[in-house]
Protein backbone atom coordinates (compact mmCIF):
# COMPACT_ATOMS: atom_id res chain seq x y z
CA UNK A 1 0.00 0.00 0.00
CA UNK A 2 3.22 2.34 0.09
CA UNK A 3 2.57 3.14 -3.46
CA UNK A 4 -0.87 3.77 -3.29
CA UNK A 5 -0.59 6.02 -0.23
CA UNK A 6 1.91 8.34 -2.24
CA UNK A 7 -0.54 8.47 -5.49
CA UNK A 8 -3.66 9.31 -2.96
CA UNK A 9 -1.60 11.86 -1.09
CA UNK A 10 -0.49 13.11 -4.64
CA UNK A 11 -3.95 13.59 -5.45
CA UNK A 12 -4.98 15.25 -2.50
CA UNK A 13 -2.82 17.82 -3.51
CA UNK A 14 -3.88 18.37 -6.43
CA UNK A 15 -7.38 18.51 -6.15
CA UNK A 16 -6.48 20.76 -3.02
CA UNK A 17 -3.89 22.89 -5.26
CA UNK A 18 -6.53 23.39 -7.97
CA UNK A 19 -8.95 24.95 -5.79
CA UNK A 20 -6.50 27.14 -3.96
CA UNK A 21 -5.51 27.87 -7.85
CA UNK A 22 -9.51 28.53 -8.89
CA UNK A 23 -10.18 30.18 -5.30
CA UNK A 24 -7.29 33.16 -6.02
CA UNK A 25 -8.43 33.48 -9.56
CA UNK A 26 -12.24 34.11 -8.04
CA UNK A 27 -10.51 37.02 -5.71
CA UNK A 28 -9.06 38.60 -8.63
CA UNK A 29 -12.20 38.70 -10.85
CA UNK A 30 -13.82 40.34 -7.86
CA UNK A 31 -11.28 42.68 -7.05
CA UNK A 32 -11.24 44.12 -10.80
CA UNK A 33 -15.95 43.87 -10.47
CA UNK A 34 -16.41 40.39 -11.90
CA UNK A 35 -18.66 39.27 -9.66
CA UNK A 36 -20.15 36.40 -11.73
CA UNK A 37 -17.02 35.06 -12.99
CA UNK A 38 -15.55 35.16 -9.68
CA UNK A 39 -18.67 33.01 -8.29
CA UNK A 40 -17.92 30.64 -11.19
CA UNK A 41 -14.24 30.10 -10.32
CA UNK A 42 -15.33 29.52 -6.94
CA UNK A 43 -17.61 26.35 -7.87
CA UNK A 44 -15.17 25.15 -9.68
CA UNK A 45 -12.68 25.41 -6.31
CA UNK A 46 -15.45 23.73 -4.74
CA UNK A 47 -15.58 20.82 -7.60
CA UNK A 48 -12.15 20.77 -6.70
CA UNK A 49 -12.42 20.39 -2.99
CA UNK A 50 -15.00 18.14 -3.31
CA UNK A 51 -12.68 15.61 -4.85
CA UNK A 52 -10.24 16.15 -2.20
CA UNK A 53 -13.00 15.67 0.51
CA UNK A 54 -14.08 12.27 -0.94
CA UNK A 55 -10.78 11.11 -1.54
CA UNK A 56 -10.29 11.99 2.39
CA UNK A 57 -12.70 10.16 3.34
CA UNK A 58 -12.26 7.28 1.59
CA UNK A 59 -8.98 6.90 4.05
CA UNK A 60 -11.24 7.94 7.15
CA UNK A 61 -13.53 5.22 6.09
CA UNK A 62 -10.67 2.49 4.91
CA UNK A 63 -9.61 3.68 8.77
CA UNK A 64 -12.54 3.09 10.70
CA UNK A 65 -12.92 -0.19 8.98
CA UNK A 66 -10.20 -1.79 10.19
CA UNK A 67 -7.52 -1.26 7.26
CA UNK A 68 -4.39 0.37 8.42
CA UNK A 69 -3.26 3.83 6.72
CA UNK A 70 0.13 4.53 6.85
CA UNK A 71 0.94 8.22 7.26
CA UNK A 72 3.93 9.34 6.37
CA UNK A 73 5.67 12.92 5.80
CA UNK A 74 4.01 12.87 2.09
CA UNK A 75 0.31 12.05 3.64
CA UNK A 76 0.81 14.76 6.65
CA UNK A 77 2.20 17.51 3.65
CA UNK A 78 -0.95 16.27 1.36
CA UNK A 79 -3.29 16.94 4.88
CA UNK A 80 -1.98 20.15 5.53
CA UNK A 81 -1.73 21.60 1.78
CA UNK A 82 -5.52 20.23 1.99
CA UNK A 83 -6.39 21.99 4.97
CA UNK A 84 -4.50 25.55 3.89
CA UNK A 85 -6.60 25.40 0.72
CA UNK A 86 -9.41 25.24 3.11
CA UNK A 87 -9.07 28.28 4.76
CA UNK A 88 -8.46 29.86 1.86
CA UNK A 89 -11.12 29.19 -0.02
CA UNK A 90 -13.60 30.38 2.92
CA UNK A 91 -11.42 33.60 3.25
CA UNK A 92 -11.79 33.95 -0.54
CA UNK A 93 -15.54 33.63 -0.08
CA UNK A 94 -15.55 36.15 2.45
CA UNK A 95 -13.49 38.78 0.84
CA UNK A 96 -15.78 38.33 -2.22
CA UNK A 97 -18.54 39.23 -0.11
CA UNK A 98 -16.79 42.55 0.96
CA UNK A 99 -15.93 43.43 -2.84
CA UNK A 100 -19.66 43.08 -3.37
CA UNK A 101 -20.72 45.29 -0.44
CA UNK A 102 -18.34 47.67 -1.64
CA UNK A 103 -19.41 47.85 -5.27
CA UNK A 104 -22.78 48.34 -3.90
CA UNK A 105 -22.37 51.19 -1.44
CA UNK A 106 -20.38 52.78 -4.85
CA UNK A 107 -23.24 52.26 -7.42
Amino acid sequence: MEMDIEMIAMSLIGHAGESKSYSFQALREAKVGNFEEADNYIKKANEEMLKAHEIQTDLITKEAGGERVDLGLIMVHAQDHLMGSILFKDMVIEMIDLYKRIDALES
